[in-house]
C-alpha cells in the first residue's frame, strides 16, 4: 500500500468546497509551445499554482493524466464523426493534435508524454503545499481495448457470443487472449452503442471486482480524490439492466454488495479523507450519495438554469439539505458548450454563474471559463485554438470567487426565501431566485437573482432571526449599492427589489450604523 498522504487541505475545511478542472493534456501542450520546449508535470510553474490557490479554489481536477494506448488513438484519428468535431474545434487541427480518449485507459500510470509517477507526486506535494487537493479520473466501467487486462484476465469483462463481432460491430469486437479467441463488449451506456475503444467490465465478477477496487486502492495513495465516470452505470439495477445474463458469473453474484458500497468502503478503510465525485445522470444522484459517494453532479440544475428558467430551478433547490451539500453544481465541464458560447448574453451568463456559485455544495469551474472560452475542445485534443480573454468575464468571476470564499460562504447556513408580488397581478417575482447565508459570529449574505431577460419586481422575506437590530444595512459586494431599511418595514412586508433582466446583487447583510 502506497504511503498515506494527508495534508491540511482545504478541501476538507468546508461545506462548500470551489474546484477546478484542469484539461492536463492542453494545458501541457500550450506551455510547451510558451516554452519553447516540452512541458511536463514536472514543469508546470509555481506561479499558475499560485494563481489557483489565489482564485481561492480548494482542489484541482486533472482531467486527462492517465496513460492511454495507440489503438485508442487510432480510433480517435480515423473516426468521422470526431474529425468533424476537430475541425469545427480547431480548424487547424491535424494528426499530432489527437490523442486518445482520457476515459479509454490503457494504464493507471502517468501518460509518458506528461512526465513520470515520480513528477505526479511532486506536483501533489506542490498543492498540498498551497493547501489545494488533488482530484484524478477515475473508470470502473472500462478499460481501453489494449488494456492488459484484456489479454491476460478476459474474464474481467461482459463476454459476447461467437460471431457478435460481425453481426453487431457497434457492440462487440473480437480479441486474441491468453485463453484464446474471445468475443467482448465494447463499454457502453444503454442508450447508445458502445465506445469502440473501451472494453466493457463485468462488476458482477467477484474477481474482476477485486481487481478494479485493488486499482481504485493503489489510485488513492496518489491523489487526494477521484472523479468517478459514468458512475451511475455500475448501479447494480442499472447493470443488469444493461448486460442481463451476460452479467452473471459462477460465484454468486447475487450476493455481491452494491459496487461503489464496497470500492468507498475498501479505499476509506485506509485514506478517511478521501473524497469521491461521481458523474452521474438519470436521477440517481442520491442513490450514489447513499452508497458514500461524497459528491454527484447535479445536471438537473445545470439543465433547468440552461432551458427552463428561474420556477423550475427554484423548485430543484428545495430538495433536502442533505442531498444539497453533497451537489456538484456547475455551469462548465468538458462534456457541455462553453458558457459563453451557449449563453451570447453576459448578464445571462452572470446570473446563472451567482446562482450556481452560491447554493449549497461543490462549485466547479472549468479553466477557460473564467476568461470566457467559447471552443469546447473535444477530450481527444491536446491542442485549443487562440482565443481572446474577456476581461469583463474574468473580473467578474475574479470577484465572485473573492466573494464565496468569505467565511459566512465557506461554512454557514443556507436557505431559500420567500419572494412575493411586487403588486397585485405582477408575475414577474417568479423569475426570482434569492437566499441567504448565515454563519453565528461572522454574518449574513443575501443573494438576489433576477433570472429572466425581462425586469422583475417583488418582495423577499428576512429571515425573522436576522432581524436583530432596529435598521439593518444591505452592501452590495458586486457593485456600489447601499441600502439601509427599518426592521419594523422589512418585519411587514420585506424588502421590495425592482431589478433589471438579470440583475443580480449578493448583500453584506449588518447592523446600521446609527
Amino acid at each position: 500500500m502506497a504511503k498515506k498522504i494527508t495534508p491540511l487541505l482545504r478541501l476538507h475545511e468546508t461545506s462548500h468546497p470551489l474546484l477546478y478542472e484542469v484539461n492536463v493534456r492542453v494545458l501541457l501542450n500550450t506551455l510547451s509551445r510558451r516554452l519553447g520546449k516540452a512541458a511536463t508535470l514536472a514543469t508546470i510553474p509555481n506561479e499558475l499554482l499560485d494563481e489557483w490557490r489565489d482564485l481561492g479554489f480548494d482542489a484541482v481536477w486533472l482531467m486527462g493524466v492517465w496513460k492511454t494506448g495507440g489503438l485508442a488513438r487510432s480510433i480517435a484519428q480515423n473516426h468521422q464523426g470526431l474529425k468533424q468535431e476537430y475541425a469545427r474545434a480547431l480548424p487547424d487541427w491535424n494528426e499530432m493534435d489527437v490523442e486518445g480518449s482520457p476515459y479509454s485507459v490503457q494504464a493507471y500510470v502517468v501518460h509518458p508524454t506528461l512526465g513520470t509517477g515520480k513528477d505526479l507526486a511532486a506536483l501533489r506535494k506542490r498543492l498540498a503545499s498551497r493547501g489545494l487537493g488533488l482530484i484524478l479520473d477515475v473508470v470502473c466501467n472500462h478499460t481501453a481495448r489494449d488494456c492488459d487486462w484484456v489479454r491476460s484476465h478476459p474474464e474481467y469483462y461482459i463476454q459476447g457470443r461467437t460471431g457478435e463481432d460481425e453481426r453487431v460491430p457497434d457492440y462487440y469486437f473480437k480479441v486474441d487472449t491468453v485463453r484464446g479467441e474471445r468475443v467482448l463488449a465494447f463499454g457502453r451506456d444503454p442508450t447508445f452503442p458502445g465506445w469502440t475503444d473501451t472494453a466493457q467490465l463485468n462488476i458482477m465478477s467477484a474477481p474482476a471486482r477485486e481487481a478494479i477496487i485493488g486499482e481504485l486502492q493503489r489510485i488513492a495513495g496518489m491523489c487526494d480524490g477521484v472523479r468517478c465516470d459514468m458512475a451511475m452505470l455500475l448501479l447494480s439495477d442499472i447493470f443488469r439492466r444493461t448486460w442481463g445474463d451476460r452479467a452473471a458469473t459462477e460465484g454468486g453474484q447475487a450476493t455481491l454488495p452494491e459496487f461503489w458500497k464496497a470500492a468507498v468502503d475498501a479505499v476509506k478503510k485506509d485514506f478517511p479523507g478521501f473524497v469521491f465525485m461521481a458523474e452521474a445522470y438519470w436521477n440517481r444522484e442520491w442513490d450514489l450519495q447513499q452508497l458514500g459517494i461524497d459528491y454527484t453532479y447535479d445536471k438537473v440544475l445545470y439543465d433547468r438554469l440552461m432551458k427552463e428558467g428561474a420556477y423550475s430551478s427554484r423548485d430543484h433547490l428545495k430538495a433536502e439539505m442533505d442531498f444539497q451539500r453533497r451537489c456538484v453544481r456547475f455551469l462548465e465541464n468538458h462534456d457541455e458548450p462553453r458558457l459563453a458560447h451557449l449563453v451570447k448574453s453576459e448578464a445571462w451568463k452572470f446570473a446563472a454563474a451567482t446562482v450556481v456559485a452560491t447554493v449549497p455544495g461543490m462549485v466547479l469551474i472549468q479553466e477557460g471559463q473564467l476568461e470566457g472560452r467559447e471552443t469546447r475542445v473535444p477530450v481527444q485534443l491536446v491542442r485549443r485554438p487562440e482565443e481572446p480573454v474577456s476581461e469583463r468575464s474574468r473580473s467578474f468571476f475574479e470577484r465572485l470567487l473573492w466573494i464565496i470564499t468569505h467565511p459566512v460562504f465557506r461554512k454557514g447556513e443556507w436557505s431559500l426565501s420567500s419572494i412575493r408580488p411586487g403588486w397585485h397581478d405582477n408575475q414577474t417575482w417568479q423569475n426570482f431566485i434569492v437566499s441567504w447565508w448565515h454563519e453565528a459570529g461572522i454574518g449574513d449574505r443575501l443573494v438576489v437573482v433576477n433570472y429572466a431577460p425581462l425586469s422583475g419586481q417583488g418582495y423577499v422575506d428576512i429571515p425573522p432571526e436576522r432581524l436583530n437590530a432596529q435598521a439593518l444595512e444591505f452592501r452590495d459586494l458586486l457593485g456600489d449599492a447601499v441600502f439601509v431599511r427599518e426592521k419594523a418595514g422589512l418585519a411587514a412586508k420585506g424588502m421590495y427589489f425592482d431589478l433589471p433582466p438579470y440583475g443580480i446583487h449578493i448583500f453584506e447583510v449588518r447592523p446600521a450604523r446609527k
